[in-house]
């Protein structure tokens, strides 16, 4: 019995032996060498995992800095994150110098509040803008504007976007905003942008998305850009354009001199963190759609109304329907003060009707009555 046991034992250790020798050769035959300096890079990133270098977090980041660093250059990458103090360290590691590139930061091109941008509907249903986009469109006659779900506040990591509950629209905080662009891509209507901005984070914006024309975009929101081209004008560095309607400002050109702001008839472009011009278009009231049930009755009678003059019978065995007997009869009253009895009456074998059971409601509704 004791010599089985041992037998097994050895038979098992043996096999052990002989696995680990396979594994660890294995092993080094198909290492993976790592370059040493993507973990000293990993380690300058901010480990946001944002993805909004363009890289599956700061691990991919990190590899796509050395590949690049082997080729001579970092140009065209950053961590928006970190900024240009994180890519002067990710530099230094690698031997290069960094690229200084301009602020940026996200920007909600929309100013259409509750207050600019009548609600003709109510949505009650999830509350997520690409589900509120999908089944009704919005609340309002904008098909371009802001949802006003804050599916991107609940995308931003660093807390920079808010929800303001008296415009229903959407506020960056530019001092915690990184420009990862999380939010950017979490909106279904593409209105919030990244736009470059200078040390300050201060910038011209077309707050505007309606590429309508001018009387149906007037008619959506009260400050809605109309593609007028007076902007454009009065440009000095060829930095607006005017395509499909929407005038855009072309950050890197613009030397912000404000002359496009104040060239605004419709006060759709503003200077962030600055105070809107005076002469900027004052809205018209968020006049929300109301049933037509609370409607009052207010509306003048029709003038092609006549009195109740005689009896009026309507032929049952006559080619025509009894509506249309009525309607080549002409429209008659028949309110409770201009009706005769109602009532169905037998004349030679012929049923007839007198009154106001001539027609069926559903007809006197289809005649104006």
């Amino acid at each position: 019995m004791v010599e089985v046991i041992l037998i097994a034992v050895g038979v098992l250790g043996a096999i052990g032996l002989i696995s680990a020798l396979v594994l660890f050769i294995i092993s080094k035959q198909f290492a993976v060498k790592e370059d040493q300096r993507i973990g000293l890079v990993t380690e300058v990133l901010p480990g946001a995992n944002c993805g909004g270098c363009g890289f599956p977090g700061c691990g991919g980041m990190a590899a796509a800095c050395v590949k690049a660093a082997d080729k001579g250059s970092i140009e065209g990458l950053s961590c928006p994150v970190g900024g240009n103090e994180c890519m002067a360290k990710v530099a230094a590691i690698l031997g290069l110098e960094a690229e200084v590139s301009a602020p940026k930061t996200a920007v909600v091109r929309c100013n259409g509040s509750c207050e600019n941008r009548p609600r003709v509907v109510k949505y009650d249903g999830v509350m997520n803008c690409r589900i509120a986009g999908t089944t009704c469109q919005g609340e309002t006659l904008c098909q371009y504007g802001c949802l006003g779900c804050g599916d991107c506040t609940e995308a931003c990591q660093f807390g920079a976007i808010t929800m303001n509950a008296e415009t229903g629209l959407p506020e960056v905080d530019r001092e915690k905003c990184t420009a990862c662009g999380a939010c950017a891509k979490a909106c279904p209507r593409n209105i919030i942008e990244i736009r470059q901005v200078d040390e300050s984070k201060v910038g011209m914006v077309v707050e505007c998305m309606n590429r309508d024309k001018g009387a149906k975009a007037m008619k959506a929101c009260s400050v809605a850009c109309i593609g007028c081209g007076r902007c454009r004008q009065v440009c000095g560095s060829d930095a607006i354009t005017v395509t499909d309607n929407l005038a855009y400002i072309d950050a890197a050109k613009c030397t912000m001199c404000r002359a496009c702001e104040e060239a605004c008839t419709r006060g759709s472009i503003i200077m962030l963190g600055q105070p809107r011009p005076a002469k900027s278009v004052k809205n018209t009231g968020c006049a929300k759609a109301e049933p037509k049930s609370e409607v009052k009755e207010t509306a003048a009678r029709p003038t092609n109304i006549k009195p109740y003059e005689g009896e009026f019978r309507i032929d049952y065995s006559a080619p025509l329907l009894p509506s249309q007997q009525y309607l080549l009869h002409g429209t008659i009253d028949l309110t409770p003060d201009n009706t005769q009895a109602a009532g169905t009456q037998v004349a030679d074998g012929k049923r007839t009707n007198t009154g106001s059971d001539i027609l069926l409601p559903s007809q006197q509704i289809l005649l104006g009555l």
